[in-house]
């Protein structure tokens, strides 16, 4: 059946106008150059952003963590479980969710479980996992690993409707498109990512000041919001100057 598409066409002195085309699959039709190469940016920049390179604010994770941690949940590896073999974990998460291969997989998940790379690491690996001095970890069918005992609170009650699920690369299951996340995890493990015209490098923080923090943002409620923070940090700043001369 013939396909319809949007050709935009623009000179210097008139506005936009939107051409609908009818072509069939493999007919060639004519577009600028510079109209292709911006739809093809765009294209590409919002897949490594949206897929690949930046977390998601809502459970700090990238797509690739995220995929890891949902395949251990589905093989039942919670932290009183006995440990899988890392190559398992990798292949089921190649297989079923991330489609770039376990040899990808395994370095991310290595990442997860190292106290020198993560904060609050999510991943309780067994066995050779590299070191802080730039050591190797020993391949993955030497390494065994299970979800750490903070994990759970990114995946409690995902199965009871709290988040949206999306069509995995192959279109044979479903995957999470965010994790319920109950614990701060973009801020508590902070994160960094270059992706195609933005990036992000976010430190990590102490679990306890950012509880107190929340909680403090909930007593005060409205007076963080717009300006009304701004204001209370100014006025604090000013009283400490003037309180020493005052004195």
């Amino acid at each position: 059946m013939p396909a319809k598409i949007k050709d935009t066409n623009q000179d210097e002195n008139t506005e936009a106008l939107e051409v609908e085309t009818t072509y069939k699959p493999g007919e060639i039709f004519p577009r600028s150059i510079v109209d292709e190469m911006k739809s093809n940016f765009i294209d590409y920049s919002m897949s490594v952003i949206v897929s690949r390179a930046l977390p998601e604010v809502k459970d700090g994770l990238k797509p690739s963590q995220r995929r890891i941690l949902v395949a251990m949940n589905d093989l039942g590896l919670k932290p009183n479980a006995h440990f899988r073999k890392s190559a398992k974990i990798a292949g089921d998460t190649s297989g079923n969710y991330h489609p770039h291969g376990e040899g990808v997989v395994y370095p991310t998940m290595v990442k997860l479980a190292q106290p020198f790379s993560m904060r609050y690491p999510l991943v309780h690996g067994q066995g050779n996992f590299g070191s802080i001095d730039g050591d190797p970890p020993a391949a993955m069918r030497y390494t065994e690993a299970k979800l750490s005992k903070i994990a759970p609170e990114l995946l409690n009650d995902l199965n009871k409707g709290t988040v949206t699920y999306t069509v995995n690369y192959d279109g044979t299951r479903l995957e999470p498109t965010v994790l319920p996340a109950l614990f701060p995890n973009l801020l508590a493990n902070g994160s960094q990512g270059i992706a195609v015209g933005m990036a992000t490098q976010i430190p990590p923080h102490n679990l306890t000041e950012l509880i107190e923090a929340l909680q403090e943002m909930v007593d005060r409620g409205n007076k963080w919001e717009g300006k009304a923070i701004h204001n209370e940090l100014r006025k604090a700043k000013e009283l400490k100057e003037v309180t020493p001369q005052t004195l």
